[in-house]
């Protein structure tokens, strides 16, 4: 337990809306704060460095790695994603909501290391709806299409290893279940450190 801090980790299949409902969220200016993931794919057209991602190559990823700079990491497709640490641990210890948003490998990975983290995974309404947010992207070809939605099978089978599940249906619904998600867990009497220590002064 990081003090009154709260680790919220975002997962779901490419194509869920993750960076739509996150933006939106921040929209609110409802104090979070959001990490940075490291990953090695190309940046698309509208994405900033160090904004949505944080772009490196494959050796710089590794040798971040091996030195112990990353909080979690794992493969997707042809290419790595991660958490870099310092900066989720400092949130933390200055009492802050940090969201992670995090392919379900390294979700997993995160929960053991936080035990006291919110899981949430977004999902679209169905597998229709899922390969048309794909291809209306316009940034993958038929084959990555395809192995998305391989992918993304296999991560809705692990739905039952989250707290929560959140459709994403409609954005604004979306939007709303999670921050309504994550001003529940900041009341939970085992987050309120402070508050608790105050009134039984």
């Amino acid at each position: 337990m990081h003090n009154d801090g709260l680790l919220v980790v975002l997962s779901g299949p490419s194509g869920s809306g993750k960076d739509t409902v996150l933006a939106e969220l921040f929209k609110l200016d409802i104090g979070l704060v959001q990490s940075v993931s490291m990953t090695t794919r190309k940046p698309r057209d509208n994405e900033k460095d160090g904004v949505d991602y944080l772009f490196v190559d494959e050796d710089c990823f590794v040798s971040a790695i091996e030195e112990g700079k990353m909080l979690e990491y794992a493969k997707y497709g042809n290419n790595y994603y991660g958490t870099p640490k310092a900066p989720v641990d400092n949130w933390l210890n200055e009492n802050k909501v940090v969201v992670l948003k995090i392919e379900v490998q390294g979700a997993g990975n995160i929960r053991k290391l936080y035990p006291d983290a919110v899981s949430i995974f977004l999902t679209p309404p169905n597998k229709q709806v899922l390969e048309e947010r794909l291809r209306n992207r316009g940034s993958e070809d038929d084959e990555d299409v395809r192995r998305r939605l391989d992918i993304a099978c296999s991560e809705l089978e692990r739905i039952c290893e989250y707290d929560y599940v959140v459709v994403n249906d409609d954005l604004m619904d979306a939007v709303r279940d999670v921050k309504t998600i994550i001003f529940a867990e900041k009341l939970k009497v085992s987050r309120r450190n402070k508050i608790l220590s105050e009134v039984n002064k």
